[in-house]
Formats: structure tokens, C-alpha cells, sequence
């Protein structure tokens, strides 16, 4: 089986999605940690959410992930064959 370019596209599409959900808490503090904030607002709510760092960092992991992935199918550790057969079921 080959991948094409738009499977490829959102292979990687769900995979930068996933990844972006577990950078998001990192590095965020609280108007209720740092002791500012608006009156009014959640004391939830961050200070300082930083989303372009965290959109750099999410496209380099998941390019990173990605293409261990890709290398890994390539070299024919990620077939259907393999897998089912690790699994435990018949092909």
C-alpha cells in the first residue's frame, strides 16, 4: 500500500491536532498563580498563553513524530501485514 499525498496531508493534519492539544498546558500561568488579572475575568484564565511558541513547537514534534513514522512504514515495521499478525489476527 502507498500513501498518497493527501493521506499523507491528514495523517499528519490529525497528528499536528493531537500534538497541539498536549503542548497547549505547558507553560501557562494562571491570573490566580501570578496575582494579576482583570477584574471580572475567570481566575482560570491565563496570563500569558504564548500560541505562537506553542504552534512552532507543535509543528516541529509532529514533523518529528511524522517522519519517524513514515520511516518506520517504509522500512516495513508499520504494515497491515505486521500489525495484524502482532495483534493477533488473521489477515
Amino acid at each position: 500500500m502507498v500513501y498518497t499525498i493527501s493521506t499523507a496531508f491528514a495523517i499528519y493534519f490529525v497528528l499536528w491536532w493531537v500534538t497541539l492539544f498536549v503542548t497547549l498546558p505547558f507553560g501557562v500561568r494562571s491570573q490566580h498563580e501570578t496575582g494579576e488579572g482583570a477584574p471580572g475575568t475567570d481566575p482560570g484564565a491565563p496570563i500569558v498563553t504564548r500560541m505562537g511558541r506553542k504552534l512552532i513547537w507543535t509543528t516541529l514534534i509532529s514533523a518529528v513524530i511524522f517522519s519517524l513514522g513514515m520511516a518506520a512504514y517504509h522500512a516495513g515495521y508499520l504494515s497491515i501485514e505486521r500489525l495484524s499478525r502482532l495483534m493477533g489476527m488473521p489477515f
